[in-house]
C-alpha cells in the first residue's frame, strides 16, 4: 500500500472569515461548506469533498514557533495547471502583498507567500516529464531566482504541466 496524494490539508486561523476571503482572492478557492468558526474549501475542478479546512482560534493566538523554535509543517504546495497561471498568481500575490519569494527548482518553477497569519504556501508549475532533460537534472541541485518570463518563452504560457498531464491521461478515455 502506498499513498496516492494529498486529499486536503487543515489550518488553524485567528479569523475564518478573514482567511477565507484571502484564499479566494488568491488562489480562487471557493466555500463548500461553512459554520461558525470553520469553513471547507475547495479548488474549482477538485474531486476532492474539500481541499482546505479552516478552523478559527480567536484574535489572542500566537505566531507559529515552526520552524524557529519548535517542529511543525514548512509549507504547503498547490499546483497551477501552466505558466501563464503562475503568472497571474504572482501578479495576485504581489498585489495582495501576500508573494514572498519565487525560485527555479529546475523541475519545478515555485511561488512563495504568506497568508493573513503568515502560514506560507508555495504554488508551483511541474515540468512536463518529456521535457527533462540532462540540462534540466544538472540544474535540479541547485535552486536559483525565478525568471517568469524566460521560463514562459522556454516552455509556453498555455503548456500543462507534468501532475497536469498525467492527470488527463488517467482520466481521459482512451481511443
Amino acid at each position: 500500500m502506498a499513498v496516492k496524494r494529498l486529499n486536503h490539508a487543515v489550518l488553524y486561523v485567528r479569523d475564518v472569515e478573514r482567511t477565507v476571503g484571502f484564499y479566494r482572492e488568491a488562489l480562487g478557492f471557493e466555500v463548500v461548506a461553512q459554520f461558525p468558526g470553520a469553513a471547507f474549501l475547495q479548488v474549482p475542478g477538485s474531486h476532492n469533498d474539500h481541499d482546505l479546512g479552516l478552523f478559527e482560534v480567536g484574535p489572542n493566538a500566537g505566531p507559529s514557533a515552526a520552524g524557529r523554535s519548535t517542529v511543525g509543517l514548512y509549507h504547503l504546495a498547490w499546483e497551477v495547471e501552466t505558466l501563464g497561471e503562475l503568472a497571474t498568481v504572482a501578479e495576485r500575490l504581489g498585489a495582495m502583498s501576500a508573494l514572498v519569494g519565487a525560485s527555479d527548482h529546475a523541475t519545478t518553477k515555485a511561488l512563495y507567500a504568506k497568508d493573513p497569519d503568515g502560514i506560507e504556501f508555495e504554488v508551483s508549475w511541474l515540468v512536463p516529464a518529456e521535457l527533462i532533460d540532462d540540462d534540466v537534472l544538472a540544474a535540479k541541485a541547485t535552486t536559483r531566482p525565478l525568471d517568469l518570463a524566460g521560463e514562459i518563452a522556454r516552455y509556453g504560457a498555455d503548456r500543462p504541466g507534468l501532475q497536469s498531464v498525467l492527470y488527463d491521461t488517467v482520466t481521459q478515455p482512451g481511443p
